[in-house]
């Protein structure tokens, strides 16, 4: 699956274990990263989940989008 650069996305595994694997366009840049609130209510995706998930820890720090920095 192709996600351009700068696109939100997200995955939510239903199995017991996955692998994703990313293939970018550039080097790797944490400064440039941003991490949007999964369960923001503003998006309300509904996602397939009836139990709190497992999260990264950088997705434990995401914001909402009305709160989220732009890149200038």
């Amino acid at each position: 699956m192709w996600i351009p650069e700068g696109f939100a996305h997200g995955f939510c595994v239903l199995s017991d274990s996955a692998s994703i694997i990313y293939k970018t366009t550039d080097y790797y840049a944490p400064d440039y990263e941003r991490s949007l609130l999964w369960s923001d209510p503003d998006i309300a995706i509904q996602w397939p989940i009836s139990d709190e998930p497992t999260l990264s820890g950088k997705d434990l720090q995401a914001r909402k989008l009305k709160n989220i920095e732009l890149f200038p």
